[in-house]
């Protein structure tokens, strides 16, 4: 469900554009710099930024980048951080459509993408939309680095069969697959309010690893 539009956001995200980046391709190849920080998370879909904030606290080693096209929700992320959190420290947020990607990450330059809770674009003619998608996962490849890999969770089992054949049929082999992913702990991975909602239902969560193929050299 999409948030309802809240007039503050805009001038909360210019008033914060050392957190909330606008102009996202200015740091290409630089976001490791900026970030301070060795290794580079993406997560497409950031929402209200809890899972971003809270695994970039659990993992403060690692640089965090939270993607959010809805300005409303980017506020509400960019807030959180700010007031609740103390700001950047290792974690930036960007406001734009994740279509733009490679305009704003140079090839190899981030180790874990993040699909969490995509929009799962019921409707067969929207598919191409779905963040798992063909021409999605053609991009993820060039922005890997050599050692980079996806984790994907959704509460939409739909989605889920369509991404798992949509990853093997591009150049992706899956390491973990997981169609109850939460009937075991997981400390490792912060549950937010939008995933506890699902557990509290009792549905399932689905989860994968998915790690891109390595193109071999043909000996002649």
């Amino acid at each position: 469900m999409r948030m309802r539009k809240k007039k503050w956001a805009e001038p909360y995200l210019e008033a914060h554009g050392d957190y909330a980046i606008s102009n996202p391709s200015d740091y290409s190849g630089k976001w490791k710099e900026l970030t301070g920080k060795e290794e580079l998370h993406v997560e497409i879909g950031a929402g209200k930024g809890g899972y971003m904030l809270e695994m970039s606290l659990m993992y403060p080693d690692a640089g965090w980048i939270g993607i959010e096209r809805d300005h409303s929700a980017a506020a509400v992320a960019c807030r959180k951080a700010i007031e609740e959190r103390g700001g950047c420290e290792n974690r930036r947020l960007i406001t734009g459509n994740a279509e733009e990607m490679e305009n704003w990450f140079s090839e190899g330059e981030i180790d874990v993408i993040h699909l969490n809770f995509s929009d799962p674009w019921p409707k067969k003619r929207n598919h191409k939309k779905r963040l798992s998608s063909e021409r999605f996962l053609s991009m993820y490849k060039k922005l890997l680095s050599e050692k980079g890999y996806i984790l994907m969770k959704t509460d939409n089992k739909d989605l889920f069969e369509d991404s798992v054949i949509s990853f093997l049929a591009n150049g992706f082999t899956l390491t973990e697959i997981s169609v109850d992913y939460r009937r075991n702990e997981h400390p490792e991975d912060a549950i937010t309010e939008y995933e506890q909602k699902f557990l509290e239902e009792g549905m399932p969560i689905y989860h994968l690893t998915a790690v891109p193929v390595k193109e071999q050299s043909v000996v002649k």
